[in-house]
This record gives C-alpha cells, sequence and structure tokens, in this order.
C-alpha cells in the first residue's frame, strides 16, 4: 500500500517494508518506486526499505522546470525528516537517482551510514549526450511519454533480457508511462545540466558499494570503473546478463550484493 507524504510543496508517494536500518532507494528517469518492488520484498528483513516516487513520476504530484540534482537531494533529505528518520541511513540511487549521490553527501552527508551507486556515475553530459537530451525532451512534449517510452525502452535492459523476457519488458513499459510530461521534461532537463561531482565523491568517506551490469547500454561500464577509483574503499560488483537496471533484470545477484554489504555495516 501507497503511502503520502508533503515535501517541498509536493505530495510524495512512498513505499516501505520491514524495520530496522534505512536503506532509502532513489529511482532513475522515467521510473518510479516500483523498478525497487524486487529489494523491498526480499531484503525487508535486513531493514526498513523505503522507495518513494519522485515529483512527476509514479503516484507523486508534478512540478514544473528543471529538475536539479540539488533539488533531488533536497527531496530526499525532506522525506527523511517527514518520516522523523533521525539514525543514520543507506541510500541506495540508480542512474538519475545516483547522479545525486555527490550533492545529497555534501549537504547532507551527516545523515548517511552508507551508500548504493548503482548503473550510474559522476561525470557530467558530454557535448553529444546534451544534444541527445533535448532531441527527447523535443520527443516528449511533441509525442508525448509515450513516445518517449518507446524510444528508450530497448536500451533499458540488456539485449538478451529484452528479447527473450516480454513479459518483464511489458512492466517495465507501465512503469515508465507513469512519468507524467512535466517529470519527464524536468529529468532530462536536470541531468543535461548535472556537473561532474568527482570532486564531491572523492571525499566520501562511508561504506560505499558500486553496482553495474556488464550489458549497461546507458552507462558504460568503465563509469562504475572510475567511480571505484574516486572513493577510497569502494567496491565494484558486477551483476552479468544485466543491463541499465540490474536490480530488475538479475534480482537475486543484486539483493544478494546489499544483502553483504548492508551485512558488514
Amino acid at each position: 500500500m501507497m503511502k503520502f507524504v508533503k515535501i517541498n510543496g509536493v505530495q510524495v508517494a512512498y513505499a516501505e517494508a520491514g524495520t530496522g536500518l534505512p536503506v532509502v532507494f532513489v529511482h532513475g528517469f522515467p521510473l518510479s518506486h516500483r523498478l525497487w518492488e524486487p529489494q523491498l520484498a526480499a531484503l525487508q528483513d535486513v531493514g526498513r526499505m523505503i522507495a518513494l516516487d519522485l515529483p512527476g513520476h509514479g503516484e507523486s504530484e508534478s512540478r514544473t522546470g528543471a529538475y536539479l540534482m540539488d533539488q533531488v537531494a533536497g527531496d530526499v533529505n525532506a522525506l527523511l525528516d517527514a518520516l522523523e528518520i533521525n539514525t543514520p541511513v543507506v541510500l541506495c540511487g540508480l542512474s538519475l537517482g545516483g547522479y545525486m549521490l555527490g550533492q545529497f553527501c555534501a549537504h547532507y552527508g551527516s545523515r548517511l551510514a552508507g551508500l548504493i551507486f548503482a548503473a550510474t556515475r559522476a561525470s557530467g553530459d558530454s557535448a553529444e549526450a546534451k544534444l541527445n537530451r533535448d532531441r527527447l525532451v523535443g520527443i516528449a512534449q511533441n509525442a508525448g511519454v509515450n513516445a518517449l517510452v518507446e524510444t528508450l525502452l530497448p536500451k533499458f535492459m540488456a539485449p538478451d533480457t529484452y528479447q527473450a523476457r516480454p513479459e518483464l519488458v511489458e512492466d517495465l513499459r507501465s512503469i515508465m508511462q507513469t512519468a507524467s510530461l512535466d517529470g519527464a521534461v524536468g529529468d532530462l532537463l536536470g541531468m543535461k545540466a548535472r556537473p561532474d561531482t568527482f570532486d564531491l565523491i572523492a571525499q566520501i568517506r562511508l561504506p560505499t558499494l558500486v553496482i553495474h551490469g556488464t550489458e549497461d547500454q546507458l552507462i558504460p561500464l568503465s563509469e562504475a570503473q572510475r567511480l571505484c577509483e574516486t572513493i577510497p574503499g569502494s567496491r565494484l560488483i558486477t551483476i552479468p546478463g544485466a543491463g541499465h537496471l540490474p536490480n530488475l533484470e538479475q534480482p537475486e545477484l543484486f539483493n544478494q550484493a546489499v544483502r553483504e554489504f548492508l551485512g558488514q555495516l
């Protein structure tokens, strides 16, 4: 059952399961908390698993304008305040959800017990990537979110997964289609504007896990390796046969990695 809370002027939806160490999962573009259902179901025995819908996604209200990474971090921080979580948390961000982890550490680092970077990077967009963001904004504004989803969908999974698991593709489609136009465009503009955060993550002194699919078509594995090289003491786990959504494509392997990480905290 979804729960709702008002943060920074927007009603935000979230789901949770379990008790104990809070673990907050932050989804990517243009997804929702449903991305994390395999984790909420399987990991609730080792902590309080929390997954939110960012504004403009899932069942959360929308905002207009670019959704900058400082704003994403601020929304996650406000959720912790609204839920009256005063103990240190583990923050897991995938793709866009991982882009803001550097900002969260810089502004709210005292709230953290550990970090999980999933299918993400610390580098900003190249000039070519920024042009592609603009192209996708045009598709969304001119043809709608569903057209944007169909453009993106084949790239989100490993090619073999996309061909062999049509039911999972359909589930992902239904998750992506819940993004509002403001949410999808806001994400694209925010990601286009984001800076490199290597200077921020180099200062991290927390237990850190980096998880990346070996078949990720959107963010190369080299970006995950660079994260590990930058964050002292971090560990990289690669998920074979997974693309940009390793937690959804190979949930058993992803959950095992997270469970072991949490057990070491």
